[in-house]
């Protein structure tokens, strides 16, 4: 009975971790950019106490054995890259990828980070940056001269400018991919960092190489479902409560086994 109790403990413990994963997966419903997260579970491993083939006689062997699972851990939290909503803000910094693909970022000790959050700024130099002022890369400086911003979908970026009648190319952004995205490090701000398990960033223009296309004007949504989220919170929290009674029905079994008299 003591096995029980420690395997109706896993269960809890799994629970309260998944319902941690879809408690930030709601917090960040209006998050531009974000990219809902999922708990990943695993069972333990088998107490075997009798094996299947096991021989029963000369002649005969057991069809099936008898194993005891030791309850579940939690393995990993799955990020899923499904594009999310598109609104339109007419700002001419807000730029959607549609999609695969990545803005790439310089981080202020010049290390590299991901992003799918297009809510760009300016900075006092003219430079575009993230809202936390990190520089999108290559950089992109708009001349303080400029009187429009036009961003196509190859990501070229081009200026009018006043006393000028023709657009002046300014520069171009330029988007990354990866073989496996749901094995990038989120590190917060809307962020990313490769690791060996996402691969090396693969790098190219807007609409090549398998990479998406830009969308000036508009912002990604986070691709939260919010009903979705409510009813896995409420499949967790059953779960959580059947596990606890399993704890409490084992408990109440080793009361009465307590209470035996001869």
């Amino acid at each position: 009975m003591v096995r029980s109790l420690l395997v109706a403990a896993t269960g809890m413990e799994a629970q309260k971790f998944n319902i941690d994963v879809i408690a930030n997966n709601l917090a960040n419903v209006n998050t531009v950019g974000y990219k809902k997260g999922r708990g990943e579970f695993a069972e333990l491993i088998y107490q075997d106490i009798k094996s299947p083939g096991t021989s029963t006689s000369e002649n005969s062997t057991l069809p099936s054995g008898i194993q005891l699972g030791l309850g579940v851990k939690i393995v990993s939290t799955q990020k899923l890259f499904q594009q999310g909503d598109f609104i339109y803000t007419g700002n001419n910094l807000d730029i959607v990828i549609e999609g695969d693909g990545f803005f790439k970022i310089t981080m202020p000790d010049g290390s590299e980070a991901y992003t799918r959050s297009g809510s760009f700024r300016l900075d006092s130099e003219g430079r575009v940056v993230t809202s936390d002022g990190f520089l999108l890369n290559p950089e992109i400086t708009i001349p303080s001269t400029a009187t429009s911003i036009t961003i196509g979908n190859d990501g070229k970026v081009t200026v009018m400018e006043a006393g000028n009648t023709n657009p002046t190319e300014i520069g171009t952004i330029e988007l990354v991919r990866f073989i496996n995205p749901g094995g990038l490090k989120p590190i917060g701000k809307n962020l990313y960092t490769a690791t060996a398990a996402s691969g090396d960033p693969i790098a190219g223009t807007p609409g090549t190489e398998g990479i998406g296309t830009i969308l000036q004007g508009f912002v990604e949504m986070s691709n939260v479902n919010v009903v979705e989220e409510m009813v896995n919170m409420i499949v967790s929290q059953r779960a959580y409560e059947i596990c606890s009674k399993a704890i409490q029905s084992t408990d109440e079994m080793l009361q009465m086994t307590n209470n035996l008299k001869r």
